[in-house]
């Protein structure tokens, strides 16, 4: 285990490392990221929303709470085998990771879920990793999710704990992290990060850092999102957030969880070539494509395939083959185990 893997930062010490001049910041992240990660590596993923809109929720950002007007409409369930279809194109364009999520508060035990299941199972089994982000859920319902074969859990915190009824007040900090908690009593792996560009300080952006920083163990990837701003959303006029921003917020991410995969989220669609550069010399290392240009809805907008395919090829990256995340968590297990070995096969000494 190297020495920066830590689970003690305190908010001052992240402070120190945020406010570090860009360059300075930037070529200590990236020295990091080559300890824990193949920099030539970036994992493809594609969001599908398996259930669009009609969410209860009142998250201000969101294009599909119901208490706002947007021109996202409620959709049903999508069928398992329309899921299974998009998979396979995604699969077919270099895809590793697949993602599914829908519009709901909480997991309910009913018919649908039962459908999720079956999503989960059959997308599985193409060969990719399957993420699932459904709302807050019970330790059952995280077991059950495992059973189908569920690689990783998507539940944000968005934001800091001291910001966050200024953006969401339909639920409690503390029940975003007790999902968290949830997800952790099964082998799934945790994906959790948030969102810049609500009107949120620096010293916000740094609370959220910590209090993933200080999860044992880290979260197995940390998505940054920049807000996408959707017109008839309380957020529809925010300030816009600077690449800097983003580069900064994603290089200390990586300096202080050097193992998780850090996700280049929402926001990256209006990036130049360049910007998406310097965010992985910061230590991204995963983004999100799609065929339809979308990522979430059509509020979200991302890059297409052919898009990402030529801007990794310019770049001179490869994509990330899937479950690479498991194999790394099994060797970093057997390491411990050996030192654990060795420390006790070790002569007591005498006096």
């Amino acid at each position: 285990m190297h020495d920066d893997l830590r689970h003690d930062w305190t908010h001052e010490q992240i402070r120190e490392i945020y406010q570090t001049p860009l360059m300075d910041l930037v070529f200590r992240a990236a020295e990091t990221h080559r300890r824990h990660h193949d920099a030539a590596e970036v994992q493809v993923c594609k969001l599908v929303s398996v259930k669009t809109g009609g969410c209860p929720e009142d998250c201000k950002y969101c294009s599909q709470s119901v208490r706002y007007s947007t021109d996202v409409d409620a959709t049903p369930l999508m069928d398992v085998s329309e899921v299974v279809e998009t998979a396979k194109r995604a699969k077919a364009n270099g895809v590793t990771r697949v993602c599914l999520g829908a519009a709901w508060r909480s997991v309910k035990d009913n018919g649908q879920f039962d459908q999720v299941l079956d999503m989960v199972r059959d997308v599985t089994e193409l060969g990719v990793e399957v993420c699932c982000t459904l709302g807050m859920l019970t330790p059952e319902q995280a077991g059950r999710l495992e059973n189908a074969g569920l690689y990783a859990y998507n539940h944000n915190v968005d934001t800091s704990n001291e910001y966050y009824d200024q953006i969401i007040t339909t639920r409690k900090y503390a029940d975003r992290l007790q999902t968290i908690a949830n997800v952790r009593k099964t082998n799934v792996t945790v994906c959790t990060g948030g969102i810049i560009g609500l009107g949120e300080t620096d010293d916000d952006r740094i609370s959220m850092l910590q209090t993933l920083a200080t999860l044992t163990p880290h979260p197995d990837s940390v998505p940054i999102n920049v807000l996408s701003k959707v017109p008839g959303t309380p957020l529809a006029n925010a300030a816009d957030v600077s690449v800097f921003d983003t580069v900064r917020m994603i290089a200390t991410t990586r300096i202080v969880m050097p193992k998780s995969v850090v996700r280049l989220s929402a926001g990256r669609a209006k990036m130049s070539a360049s910007d998406q550069a310097l965010c992985f010399m910061a230590g991204a290392n995963s983004i999100f494509s799609s065929e339809a240009k979308i990522m979430l809805t059509k509020a979200v907008p991302s890059q297409s395939y052919d898009e990402d395919k030529a801007l990794l090829h310019q770049l001179g990256l490869k994509i990330r083959p899937p479950f690479k995340n498991a194999a790394m968590r099994s060797a970093d297990a057997s390491a411990d185990a050996v030192a654990i070995d060795t420390v006790a096969a070790e002569p007591t000494a005498t006096v």
